[in-house]
């Protein structure tokens, strides 16, 4: 089981991640697209790095807005797991 952060390690690590925010337990970001096509396409991108690390976002998808959430659930909150795959999912169109 992974090592749960503490909430001064959360903020230093969510301060780095470019439209993440943290709502209690959850590592958050919702991505917009031109369309469902292409939010589809997006949350296809997500599955090898999800599978590598491991570790699976929740995820809903409404029309062209994606919506991410992480945390550890076998862990009861955030670790450095959802940080690091947060990280890849920034990096991805």
């Amino acid at each position: 089981m992974a090592q749960l952060l503490t909430q001064t390690e959360i903020q230093e690590k969510v301060s780095g991640l470019s439209g993440w925010t943290v709502e209690g337990s959850k590592l958050k970001t919702t991505r917009t697209f031109k369309d469902f096509i292409q939010a589809i396409e997006f949350v296809n991108k997500l599955v090898e790095p999800s599978e590598s690390a491991g570790h699976h976002p929740d995820i809903e998808i409404s029309y062209n807005k994606v919506k991410i959430q992480l945390t550890t659930h076998d862990s009861g909150g955030l670790t450095p797991k959802d940080f690091h795959l947060a990280e890849v999912i920034s990096q991805i169109n």
